[in-house]
């Protein structure tokens, strides 16, 4: 099979393309990546995280600074975006094509993007209208689209504030019976949401969505992104 348009004949591993998907999407949530916070997103041992990332550094894919923080490359930021474009169309095009669900699409693309060709890409792109977001929020590389400066943290709000959601993190993403449970609760961008009371000793609040009262941890309130 010929190259993808742009992209070197040496195509990463697959653990390497979670990897470069992983730093990606912390970087555009405006984390700053260590190898021990790409560890727990990638829910792997913080050796194991290491030494990929090493072999990254190798390949030319990622930097590390003075202070081991791992920055991409031009060539790493080249096949991440391409990753990352190709999984949040896959998305896109499995939920508002097909019909999959919305909790179910994140874990399914993940099959799906590797069979996307830039012509499909770009049949996908037609289809759908040049879509900016994957169904979670995530902007689309190539779309000219950016995640909001102005959104907040869906756990800054207070009790009786309201706001829309638009954003879900990839970090909860990762949990296929958390985000069936959002999408039970209408925990999903586009959705108007009001919080009902927040519970500081349990590290809990209770959020009021389509006229459900849903319980939701501070940790993972802290990763739903809305605009008030």
């Amino acid at each position: 099979m010929a190259p993808r348009s742009g992209i070197s004949s040496d195509t990463p591993t697959p653990t390497v393309e979670d990897y470069l998907h992983a730093i990606y999407s912390l970087l555009g949530e405006g984390e700053t990546v260590f190898s021990a916070r790409l560890a727990r997103r990638m829910r792997v041992t913080p050796p194991t995280a290491w030494a990929t990332v090493q072999r990254m550094v190798r390949d030319g894919l990622v930097t590390l600074d003075s202070k081991k923080v791992i920055h991409l490359t031009e060539k790493g930021k080249r096949l991440a975006e391409d990753i990352v474009r190709r999984h949040r169309l896959a998305e896109r095009f499995l939920t508002d094509v097909l019909g999959l669900g919305w909790a179910d699409c994140h874990e399914e693309a993940h099959l799906f993007e590797h069979a996307l060709t830039p012509r499909l890409e770009e049949r996908i792109v037609a289809l759908l209208g040049n879509p900016t977001t994957c169904p979670h929020g995530s902007p689309i590389p190539g779309s000219g689209a950016t995640l909001p400066p102005d959104l907040v943290p869906l756990a800054s709000l207070a009790a009786g504030e309201e706001a829309t959601i638009e954003f879900i993190s990839e970090e909860l993403e990762e949990d296929l019976d958390l985000l069936r449970y959002l999408e039970r609760g209408r925990i999903m961008p586009g959705h108007r949401v009001r919080v009902l009371e927040m519970v500081p000793p349990s590290d809990l609040m209770v959020v009021e969505s389509d006229g459900q009262q849903v319980p939701l941890g501070l940790k993972v309130a802290q990763k739903i992104r809305v605009r008030r």
